[in-house]
């Protein structure tokens, strides 16, 4: 990526390709996006143009929707499924001979139901809307080139950054301080930005960790700024291939191999000295001795204090779940002057002589933990940051990640900008949200992690309406939305939100604590040209400490109206409808390269238990006083339709699991049929499925996604379906009638990170960790193929008349269908004979066949009658020849 200075000329002749421009990575894909895509806001850019933009600030971003010829055909193939779906239940009604009648209205209810879920998830697709920042013209309003991140006359907001970690171990180290020094050498007015890291388990190796990344961002960002490399994070900027780097963006190529070699070296002993931390603080420890009073060996800090926080050796207050608030500034405020750095020398190999070598403040938070109180995890953990930082730097606007993520384009955070300073929906627009893309999922994304078909397709449709919900991470805020306020456009003539917030209530501790110093601060929070000063020291650090304590929120709006929501898995997902159902807006920004890459569960059994915590929650919120069907009339029709579809999809996975135990009952010995005339139902059903599989085409020709991803989702929700789901469903019913549901599992990170570990990395996904989530999945599977060998047994036996050969062949078809949506997971508990897939298919073949055999074996004796007279004398002398006299009945 290039600077903005160098990449304003692209973006002015091309929107779609104005973040890709110059990195050699994207640009193929963004043509092929572009040719489905057309402006939808020329009037708007004339208009603009003509009268110099509205209040004299030019449009930030651009407005592009699907060109007719594919919009169209795509809003017709639905209306076409909807009045089949519509005639396929009248039908039903008319039609009620059946063989069983409670599976018949078991699967009248099953199908009603996937119609409506389909209506609520095609419902809010329909006009999806691509929006482009457009960084020449922010950079020309805002940040004039020339001054970048060196200058004190940037005009663009301050941003408070909030990263969230609990264990060096579970989340490694080395990953999270690469999010850290990504964040410290990104492309933005250093002193406009500031870092606050949250470290929820209270670890001196976090702390000391950050003072290593103190010293080397010393070296690392000015390294970055001088040639403008990307990613900037080190661990995948220094893995990544030469080819994949780009054309070379800085001012000085004839330095760039000497420097990039020296940082390397620096960057290897980083690592090293992170590393031996583990090694270093534990021994200094023991060097000290064994605390006498508490018994147990303290953790020793570098200059020989106590670490207040998590001790190796836990004793009373100093554990995981008990200790003391932490709020220590490990790089102060850098001020608004640049200051360049020195020539080369003898110690010093790189010259920063036309450098600004400042760093942007970094804070580190470990919130107080006392037993009895319950700590709400991350959103807990957020909820502190928010206060913290309005103390020290109240930047108008946040934006979160989460420990294993890092900045992949440094012009990320300029890139939101351009959706919150513009003058048509910027003062109403609450939060950007990015895609989430991870960097060590397998080639094939087995397990569906990227999930291209909601940040790519069903994003994009939200986009169109009110805007995408918040999905936990690399997400910007605007405070003064967190903090309970409504939008402008909501708020009388004669109001604004300052005014809203210093006034809201006659007692604003009732809302926001009793800390005076916060209270103050929260008006303060919604004026963008504030500047922002170097932060008091002495005289806060009792009240930093004071807002990170566990009792601060008691009798408090925190949790329920001011900050991120409480007591639901999903916090996100409810934060963010939270904010839209006050009436404000969110947009989505997809940015080429990808704005933020971090890593994802690629062990099927994690997979499994990060959906459902997501699933569990979701059900949770819609069974809660947050459902969108009790949301007011700020919230959109099609948005409450959005939201009520991500709430309830997991009810879908109780109907599921029963088609796909159909099968045995359909293949039995006797005839049977859930609904006839069999013919005209499969008629309907076929017709049906493959409306909605032409619909799917068009949906990922327009939303630029590959048909592998769109077939790793339809295969991953058959997975959740019949697994997942249904213990959702069971947590939430059991939730229902007060008790306290299932336990959920946080999911685990990847022990190594970057590139160069990819191969490592990947190994996970062949690793089998058995679990009781597995199991119904599995019988699925062995149901279906039972079916199969057991048709296929039947038909050999000569067991089937030609109209009931027609009917099982539908039956098998639906079998097949389901075991080839179910391959995934199939391959997944095959461990590391899935290095192989066809062992899968022959191991497929064999299974059918013994069961078939066994079929044929056993049915002239259970069900003499179904088989044919040629047949049964054929197997009765094959049995005579085989078997003993004495062993015929």
């Amino acid at each position: 990526m290039s600077t903005p200075a160098a990449g304003n000329d692209a973006g002015l002749a091309d929107p779609l390709l104005a973040n890709g421009a110059g990195t050699g990575r994207g640009g193929a894909g963004s043509k092929d996006k572009k040719k489905y895509w057309v402006p939808a806001d020329e009037e708007e850019i004339l208009a603009a143009e003509e009268s110099g933009g509205e209040d004299g600030r030019p449009l930030l971003y651009r407005t592009f929707k699907v060109k007719g010829i594919l919009l169209h055909p795509y809003r017709l193939i639905n209306l076409a499924r909807l009045i089949v779906i519509i005639q396929f239940f009248v039908w039903r009604m008319r039609h009620r001979d059946t063989d069983s009648v409670v599976l018949w209205w078991v699967t009248v209810f099953g199908d009603f139901w996937f119609g409506v879920s389909w209506l609520l998830n095609q419902a809010s697709k329909l006009n999806p809307i691509r929006r482009v920042p457009n960084l020449a013209l922010l950079n020309q309003r805002f940040d004039p080139p020339g001054n970048g991140s060196s200058s004190s006359s940037s005009q663009l907001p301050a941003v408070d950054v909030f990263i969230n970690t609990v264990d060096p171990v579970d989340e490694p180290v080395l990953c999270t301080m690469n999010s850290v020094l990504s964040i410290l050498a990104t492309d933005y007015p250093v002193g406009r930005h500031a870092t606050y890291f949250s470290d929820d388990g209270g670890s001196l190796v976090h702390y000391e960790a950050l003072l290593e990344v103190a010293r080397f961002a010393a070296v690392w960002a000015p390294f970055c700024r001088k040639h403008r490399v990307e990613p900037r994070a080190p661990e995948s900027y220094f893995a990544a291939k030469a080819d994949n780097a780009g054309p070379y963006a800085g001012d000085a190529p004839a330095q760039f191999v000497d420097d990039r070699r020296h940082v390397r070296r620096e960057y290897e002993e980083f690592k090293a000295r992170l590393a031996a931390l583990f090694t270093v603080i534990p021994q200094r420890s023991e060097a000290h001795g064994p605390d006498s009073a508490k018994g147990a060996t303290p953790t020793f800090m570098a200059d020989g204090t106590h670490w207040p926080g998590t001790w190796f050796e836990p004793a009373a207050n100093h554990n995981k779940g008990q200790h003391a608030a932490i709020v220590e500034v490990v790089l102060n405020h850098p001020g608004d002057e640049p200051q360049l750095g020195a020539p080369a020398s003898s110690e010093n190999p790189m010259d920063l002589s036309a450098v600004d070598v400042r760093l942007p403040m970094l804070v580190y938070i470990a919130r107080e933990k006392r037993p009895g109180y319950d700590h709400q995890k991350k959103a807990g953990a957020m909820n502190v940051q928010l206060r913290v930082s309005a103390l020290l730097s109240n930047a108008p606007f946040v934006i979160n990640f989460d420990g294993d993520h890092y900045i992949n384009n440094s012009a990320a955070f300029r890139a939101a900008m351009c959706f919150m300073l513009d003058p048509r929906h910027g003062e109403d627009t609450a939060f950007v949200q990015f895609p989430q893309r991870f960097d060590d999922v397998d080639p094939t994304d087995r397990y569906s992690n990227h999930n291209r078909v909601f940040f790519d397709a069903t994003s994009l449709g939200l986009n169109g309406i009110q805007g995408p919900s918040y999905v936990g991470t690399g997400c910007m805020f605007r405070r003064a939305a967190l903090y309970g306020a409504d939008p402008p456009r909501w708020l009388p003539p004669d109001g604004s939100v300052s005014k809203q917030l210093s006034s809201s209530d006659n007692d604003p501790c009732h809302h926001f604590g009793n800390s005076m110093p916060f209270i103050n601060s929260i008006p303060l929070a919604t004026h963008h040209e504030r500047p922002v000063s170097p932060p008091p020291a002495s005289p806060l650090d009792a009240e930093l400490a004071a807002v990170a304590t566990c009792a601060y929120e008691d009798g408090t709006g925190w949790g329920d109206c001011v900050g991120w929501v409480y007591n639901i898995a999903t916090e996100d997902v409810v934060t963010g409808f939270r904010i839209h159902r006050k009436g404000w807006r969110s947009m989505y920004c997809a940015t080429e390269p990808d704005a933020f890459r971090g890593t994802a569960p690629i062990n099927l059994t994690e997979r499994l238990y990060q959906i459902l915590r997501w699933s569990g929650g979701s059900l949770d919120m819609f069974f809660s006083r947050n459902s969108p069907l009790l949301a007011g009339r700020r919230l959109h029709p099609l948005q409450r339709v959005a939201y009520a579809n991500m709430t309830a999809y997991p009810i879908s996975a109780a109907f599921i699991f029963l088609y796909d135990l159909l099968p045995l009952m359909w293949l039995s010995g006797s005839e049977f049929y859930i609904q006839k005339p069999f013919a005209t139902y499969a008629a309907y059903m076929f017709a049906g499925i493959a409306m909605m599989e032409v619909s799917g085409m068009v949906e990922i020709t327009w939303a630029g996604i590959t048909l592998l991803d769109w077939c790793r989702n339809e295969q991953f929700f058959m997975v959740g379906a019949t697994g997942v789901y249904p213990a959702a469903v069971l947590h939430s019913l059991l939730r229902l009638v007060g008790l306290k549901g299932l336990p959920f599992k946080l999911t685990a990170k990847p022990q190594s990170s970057g590139a160069a570990a990819a191969r490592e990395r990947f190994a996970e996904v062949y690793e089998v960790q058995w679990a009781p989530l597995l199991v119904p999945t599995v019988v699925v599977i062995a149901v279906n193929v039972a079916a199969v060998g057991a048709a296929l047994g039947r038909a050999a036996a000569g067991g089937w008349s030609l109209p009931q050969l027609a009917a099982t062949a539908g039956g098998m078809l639906f079998n097949a269908w389901v075991l080839l949506l179910l391959y995934p997971f199939a391959l997944g508990i095959m461990g590391r004979w899935s290095k192989r897939p066809y062992l899968l298919f022959v191991l497929l073949v064999v299974t059918l066949a013994a069961i078939a055999s066994a079929y044929v074996a056993l049915l002239p004796v259970f069900a003499p009658r179904s088989v044919s007279p040629f047949w049964l004398g054929f197997w009765s002398r094959v049995g005579s020849s085989i078997f003993p006299t004495s062993w015929r009945i």
